[in-house]
């Protein structure tokens, strides 16, 4: 059996802790091991942090709220409005409970990431070292850049991409282990 969800957010701050328990609650029903839970749980905290920070164009988002109409002319209970201006509001978090897998994506409408001969895809790293320059940590003293390099090494694989037009995607997996009682318990 599998499970699968996906939640569009706004970029608040809120948000982070909300789709972290989503998805403990998620893996505590399905049966998923505590360590296993919590590994994930980090690194989609890190990659939403990432989406709420860096997703989108934070002036319009101003201007929005400067005018006193957060929402601008829409509904603001149709989260799936896609008014100019709304997507970089908002960003998206998949989760899937495959078999012995679980893949998590988060996907904004920022500026994706730059073009760096040091931003790989962790697999494709690991596959032939040489091919590629090491990987550049920030210092310890550094406020931000950290949170890419903890999901790296949370997860099995991680794919750090952008989307074709405008927006970056943070994909991640980990093979999962089962508690003993898991409902959902690969056979």
């Amino acid at each position: 059996m599998s499970i699968w969800w996906s939640l569009h957010l706004r970029r608040e701050a809120a948000s982070v802790p909300l789709a972290r328990r989503f998805l403990l609650g998620t893996m505590e029903t399905a049966g998923v091991d505590p360590d296993i839970s919590f590994d994930l749980s980090l690194a989609l905290s890190e990659a939403c942090a990432n989406a709420v920070e860096h997703g989108g164009d934070h002036g319009d988002q101003e201007d929005r709220e400067g005018r006193g109409d957060r929402f601008g002319t829409r509904d603001p209970w149709d989260v799936w409005d896609e008014l100019p201006g709304a997507a970089s509001a908002q960003y998206r978090v998949t989760a899937y409970l495959d078999g012995e897998k679980c893949r998590i994506e988060v996907a904004d409408s920022g500026p994706g990431f730059p073009a760096r001969s040091t931003l790989h895809d962790s697999a494709e790293r690991y596959e032939d070292q040489q091919q590629y320059e090491p990987r550049q940590y920030p210092p310890l003293s550094a406020e931000d850049g950290r949170g890419l390099c903890l999901i790296e090494q949370l997860a099995d694989h991680v794919h750090f991409g952008n989307r074709p037009g405008r927006g970056a995607v943070v994909s991640f997996d980990k093979v999962l282990k089962w508690r003993k009682d898991a409902l959902l318990m690969v056979s």
